[in-house]
């Protein structure tokens, strides 16, 4: 962590004098050190996980300051509020396993929220998912996430080796226990596309494709699955003109180059003018709209390069193998389904917001995780982290127990 913070005041230190308030610099660093260094005697946890959000948060705060000096004073404020709320919610946290019993509480949280944005949320690029108040935004589909694979993570640890063991052909017994897990599932889903954020839809559908499997090995109900939200989504594509836009921009992006299509343009055009080492750091000029939310990744290439790119891939890799690692450890089937869960939502989070930005696929509102600004998404992924990093600590009791059973799981 010592060796994360100090790359973060390096990067830091070549922004202006007066861009960020310094105290709350010094701040979060106290609290960073209070999230790591307050953990049980003789728990071995992977302290490398809080390490690589913190130096990628760094390294994001110093990005969307230079793009944008008011949204990273925010963006500093939005990374103190994250850290402490990893240590004043630590006893919570430390007992993950009791949110097993209330499985169906986090399928009742996602559709109260849902019905909250609905009723007073704030329409923001044709989706409506913000809520304001007292000058705060917030992005509720953030904590929905952290919900979906809290319900499914206990649904499938309960029921995945019935799933497995049933014959597709038997209707009634597939209904029987399908039928909560995708209630719980499509209604989320449901909702997503008619609030016309499809990006997080297809978000949720990789994060659920891959829990299914992972419990029950049966590829039908994954292809079923994608075969659903693939019709799904062809109909969003013609009944929603957002949905539509973004596609047509995708296919076509020189179709209208200074109208729907210029962002994706720019984008590229910076990509480009990067190179191989970029421009240098403060010395990009990438000419995108919200280049410090949707494009801060093409921001971020311009002026460190393909090299600087690809060493951002490579820390957000390291971070989700070793959390992918920790749910191969777990001795027990809930803690393996909920970090594998964790780990597959930050992994396709990343895959789609930079597939979106290098053309690979059809770009997204999904924010880069603790690069882009966005105060919702931070505490999401610094929550999300802080919980795969509670999970990777095995006491002596427990890792002899790993030995015997970890084998005997359906997640290997």
């Amino acid at each position: 962590m010592l060796a994360a913070l100090g790359v973060d005041a390096f990067a830091l230190a070549i922004l202006p004098p007066d861009a960020l308030w310094r105290p709350l610099l010094v701040v979060a660093a106290v609290l960073a050190l209070l999230w790591v260094g307050i953990q049980p005697a003789g728990d071995d946890r992977d302290d490398l996980l809080p390490a690589l959000a913190v130096l990628v948060a760094g390294v994001g705060l110093m990005e969307v300051t230079r793009l944008s000096p008011e949204l990273g004073r925010r963006q500093e404020i939005g990374v103190v509020v994250s850290l402490a709320m990893l240590v004043l919610l630590r006893p919570l946290l430390e007992n993950y396993r009791r949110w097993a019993r209330v499985k169906y509480l986090w399928v009742l949280f996602s559709v109260a929220l849902f019905a909250i944005v609905e009723v007073a949320g704030t329409e923001v690029n044709g989706a409506k998912l913000w809520l304001r108040f007292a000058g705060v935004s917030f992005q509720p589909v953030e904590l929905i996430k952290l919900f979906l694979v809290f319900f499914l993570a206990a649904y499938l640890a309960e029921t995945g080796e019935v799933i497995a063991q049933a014959a597709p052909w038997r209707l009634r017994a597939n209904v029987r226990y399908l039928g909560p897990l995708f209630l719980g599932w499509g209604s989320a889903m449901a909702i997503l596309v008619l609030q016309h954020d499809v990006g997080m839809a297809v978000l949720f559908l990789g994060v659920f494709a891959a829990m299914l499997y992972a419990a029950t090995r049966r590829v039908d109900l994954v292809v079923g699955s994608l075969a659903v939200f693939a019709g799904a989504a062809a109909v969003a594509s013609r009944h929603f003109a957002y949905v539509r836009v973004r596609i047509d921009v995708w296919l076509h992006p020189f179709a209208d180059p200074l109208g729907s299509g210029y962002q994706s343009l720019m984008a590229l055009f910076s990509l480009a003018a990067g190179g191989l080492f970029g421009t240098g750091l403060r010395l990009g000029h990438p000419a995108i709209p919200d280049v410090a939310t949707d494009y801060i990744y093409a921001a971020w290439s311009e002026e460190a390069g393909l090299l600087g790119a690809c060493i951002l891939l490579a820390l957000y890799a390291v971070l989700i193998s070793r959390a992918f690692g920790v749910a191969r450890r777990r001795p027990d089937l809930y803690s393996k389904l909920l970090v594998l869960g964790l780990a597959s939502m930050l992994g396709l989070q990343i895959f789609v917001i930079v597939g979106g930005v290098v053309g690979l696929l059809p770009l997204t509102g999904i924010t880069l995780p603790f690069m882009s600004y966005g105060g919702s998404s931070l505490v999401t992924n610094f929550l999300l982290v802080g919980l795969v990093w509670i999970a990777s600590g095995l006491g002596a009791g427990q890792r002899r127990m790993s030995g015997r059973s970890v084998e005997g799981g359906r997640v290997a």
